[in-house]
């Protein structure tokens, strides 16, 4: 039987015109209760014109960037558990 399972992945993006940065959260929920949490940040250089979509683009791929390597971390983890053996996983 074919199982099929639903992962969710939520952003959410805060703009911050103090210092012109843009922080993205990508938060990974599964059916098995694993909730991981990447984070990412762009910054705006002062003499670039202000595209916000420039900026939640940036901060959110660097969030996924790092919650995809959260996730990769995670199931080395869980292998090595059951392996008893060191491994590496390549992104």
């Amino acid at each position: 039987m074919v199982a099929t399972k639903r992962w969710t992945v939520e952003i959410f993006i805060d703009e911050h015109e103090d210092d012109r940065s843009t922080h993205a959260e990508a938060r990974l929920h599964t059916d098995d209760d694993t909730h991981l949490i990447g984070r990412g940040t762009a910054h705006r250089n002062p003499g670039d014109r202000e595209i916000a979509e420039i900026g939640d683009e940036v901060a959110v791929a660097r969030a996924l960037s790092k919650l995809s390597r959260e996730l990769l971390h995670a199931a080395t983890g869980d292998i090595e558990q059951i392996t008893k053996h060191h491994v590496h996983l390549h992104s």
